[in-house]
């Protein structure tokens, strides 16, 4: 098959999947395509049954909350790990910690990564409670004081114990011990190791597979837009069939994998995907932060509104959709604790959002 009828298989999927949840090219042959009117009120009209707050952190005197792309909970499925960018939009030149613990009424527990990183970005917190963060840049030539820093993927014991480093401090690279720009990790049930390696422009593409001692394994994609392809893998999930979810955002879509870097099927009725979260009843949610965004003075999706689609990560159903109320482009990182409260970061205005159920 050549890359163009593999483009064109995906995007007969796409319009498929807004009306049945089924990516199948076939089901669209036989089906009937939607009105525009009925598109944009299956992507942007599901149900919302959630309030915002976004006054629940108690942070100490002088400490706000900096730039923040991804949210997780803590292995009790209450409490918050938050990874943000130091009060502010880099961690350069500040003695702030960016990894913190708060309990479930925002109090701080605990907080650690001090002078550690350039430009926080992706957490993850794996099935020993084990504190994993990604540092998606590095020196620029510039500012002396990134030098031996960034591109580097971190392992921290809860309480702030660094147990393992992925990467070359300050060297951007494609091989098996180097990154450019890593945008997210997860680590699956028997300890494997995944990072989503890239965030855009001239950096990878691609995701990379370690053994749980750090040993690579392998990687796989690369840029483009076909099966398999990636513009950004910005974010990394699994589900119960241990079915891998990269958020290839650029490419406005979630790509799902087996565990070995097989292609299994694409999803692009969640939108632009930043953040990519499934729980333990395979529930997905999914943030949107870039649909509305202006590109060469464009909209780059304009009938897609910002916001957090929730669904089945089981056969691809939306149920519900919380709209960003600013639409700004902020609202990156997303996850959903045991009692269906929805925590949402906030990148370019900075902050966190607490939505529960009315």
């Amino acid at each position: 098959m050549s890359h163009s009828e593999q483009s064109m298989g995906i995007t007969m999927r796409i319009e498929s999947s807004v009306l049945t949840g089924a990516l199948s090219a076939i089901a669209l042959a036989l089906g009937t395509a939607p009105s525009q009117a009925q598109h944009n009120e299956e992507i942007n009209g599901g149900a919302d049954p959630y309030v915002m707050d976004t006054d629940f952190l108690k942070l100490p005197a002088g400490r706000i909350i900096g730039s923040t792309v991804t949210v997780e909970l803590d292995r009790d499925g209450e409490s918050l790990w938050v990874f943000d960018r130091c009060g502010g939009h880099l961690c350069i030149g500040t003695d702030v910690a960016p990894i913190q613990k708060f309990d479930a009424d925002g109090n701080l527990v605990k907080s650690f990564g001090a002078g550690m990183f350039v430009r926080a970005h992706g957490l993850h917190i794996d099935f020993e409670g084990n504190v994993w963060v990604t540092d998606d840049q590095g020196p620029d030539g510039k500012d002396p004081r990134r030098d031996g820093m960034g591109h580097q993927v971190f392992k921290f014991s809860p309480d702030g114990e660094l147990l393992m480093t992925l990467g070359t401090a300050g060297v951007a690279g494609e091989g098996p011990n180097t990154f450019n720009r890593p945008s997210a990790v997860f680590v699956a049930p028997d300890g494997s190791i995944f990072v989503g390696d890239g965030h855009g422009g001239n950096t990878n593409a691609r995701v990379v597979k370690f053994a749980p001692d750090g040993t690579f394994i392998k990687s796989f994609g690369r840029r483009g837009t076909g099966p398999g392809e990636f513009a950004t893998a910005h974010s990394l999930a699994m589900d119960s069939q241990g079915r891998l979810f990269v958020g290839d955002r650029e490419n406005d879509r979630i790509q799902i994998f087996d565990q070995d870097g097989n292609f299994l099927d694409a999803w692009t009725q969640f939108g632009r995907p930043s953040d990519v979260h499934i729980d333990a009843n395979d529930m997905i949610y999914v943030a949107d932060s870039q649909s509305d965004d202006v590109h060469d003075g464009a909209d780059i999706r304009p009938d897609w509104k910002e916001g957090i689609r929730i669904g089945s990560a089981r056969d691809g159903t939306v149920t519900a959709f919380i709209a960003d109320p600013d639409g700004d482009g902020s609202q990156e990182g997303v996850v959903a604790n045991r009692s269906d409260v929805v925590y949402a970061s906030r990148t370019g205005d900075m902050g966190l959002r607490r939505y529960t159920k009315r």
